[in-house]
């Protein structure tokens, strides 16, 4: 068997084990928390989010002890790339996304400038051990804060976080403590193996690791994030779907890029020049791109989740067209820019005006400030 057949089984089995690991580390931790008193909604808000966030924490930071720098950091902004533009489009085409929930309407401005810190602190080549104590800290202040505007505002997050099955805590203490036991050894386990395949890989096909984990490992580690979502789209729970893709892009900035950068110490997490000056702002773009699309409407329409999808696949073919058709990179880019991207301003642009017209036609007057707020 060639040794790229083996890179690619082992980032095969890797992910498998990530899922696997995922499902039992939340079962064991929500049944442990249910056993424990903790409320149902400090679970969801918690430990159901870090579940969907484990594989990319695992990932990251066994690639950070393995020397594999530029693999955790092109993992975290490759998933919060993936979750944008797939999991959100994906879960828009299955049904739109009605737009109202508090979650949205705090968190996304959030993500923003969390993204932007992160951004500049990225800016000098490294994320320093101090900078992934301060977004661990950013993490542990949101969280709180999180809990506590919920408790006083519990109707808005009637839909927009996973309920709790009380069932899960009849298992006991050894079924709870054994699922969370295995769940943390698949993850372990998996994403070294993981690592290890897309290292292996990205030698083997002439590339950097860096490329690999802003595809295949992001869209791997990032599964669980775009399963959850489908199926709330599914069940018709639109701000379970929303809710998670945000939830996720912030636990994978300040959770998963804090702790790699931990685990990193006194050298820093290396960033590479092309991640810093090519990608950290793709991943802004997006994340700025949707607060229009979150306007039109109040609800992320089928069109727009087909355009987010869509230009996912541009970003992808903007990856892989240099290296497998370079003749071709130019024209491709010049069509992008030149007729891609303004064709999809156009539409945006249009579609928040036409909302904001009809929102300010349909508002009496004396009612217009208070819609605005």
């Amino acid at each position: 068997m060639s040794p790229f057949i083996n890179s690619a089984i082992e980032v095969m089995i890797g992910i498998a084990l990530l899922f696997g690991g995922g499902e039992l580390f939340v079962q064991g931790s929500v049944a442990l928390a249910l056993i424990l008193g903790i409320p149902q909604l400090v679970i969801g808000l918690t430990i159901v989010s870090l579940g969907t966030s484990a594989p990319e924490l695992f990932v990251s930071v066994s690639s950070v002890i393995q020397g594999s720098d530029a693999l955790a950091v092109s993992n975290v902004v490759g998933s919060n790339i993936f979750n944008v533009m797939v999991v959100l489009g994906s879960s828009a085409l299955i049904l739109p996304l009605k737009v109202e929930s508090r979650l949205v309407k705090r968190d996304v401005p959030l993500l923003l400038a969390v993204s932007c810190a992160v951004w500049g602190m990225a800016s000098s080549g490294r994320v320093t051990w101090q900078s992934g104590l301060a977004l661990l800290i950013a993490l542990l202040i949101n969280t709180v804060w999180e809990i506590r505007t919920a408790r006083e505002e519990p109707e808005a997050l009637e839909d927009a976080e996973p309920s709790i099955n009380s069932n899960n805590a009849t298992g006991g203490w050894v079924k709870s403590i054994s699922s969370l036991i295995i769940g943390i050894f698949l993850l372990s386990y998996g994403s070294n193996i993981l690592v290890k395949g897309a290292s292996g890989a990205a030698t083997l096909l002439g590339v950097s690791e860096a490329l690999i984990g802003l595809t295949i490992v992001s869209a791997g580690t990032s599964m669980p994030e775009l399963i959850t979502s489908v199926v709330a789209a599914l069940r018709g729970k639109t701000d379970l779907a929303i809710g998670n893709v945000v939830g996720s892009s912030l636990l994978n900035q300040l959770l998963v890029l804090g702790s790699a950068a931990i685990f990193a110490r006194n050298d820093g997490l290396l960033v590479d020049n092309l991640l810093i000056n090519r990608d950290f702002p793709i991943m802004i773009i997006t994340t700025l791109a949707c607060m229009p699309i979150f306007w039109t409407n109040g609800r992320i329409s089928r069109l727009e989740g087909g355009i987010l999808l869509g230009l996912y696949i541009f970003y992808i073919l903007e990856q892989v067209i240099p290296r497998t058709l370079p003749a071709w990179q130019d024209e491709f880019r010049v069509l992008v820019l030149c007729l891609i991207l303004p064709s999809i301003m156009i539409i945006i642009t249009t579609q928040t005006l036409i909302y904001w017209s009809r929102l300010r036609k349909n508002i009496p007057k004396g009612d217009k400030l208070k819609a605005y707020k």
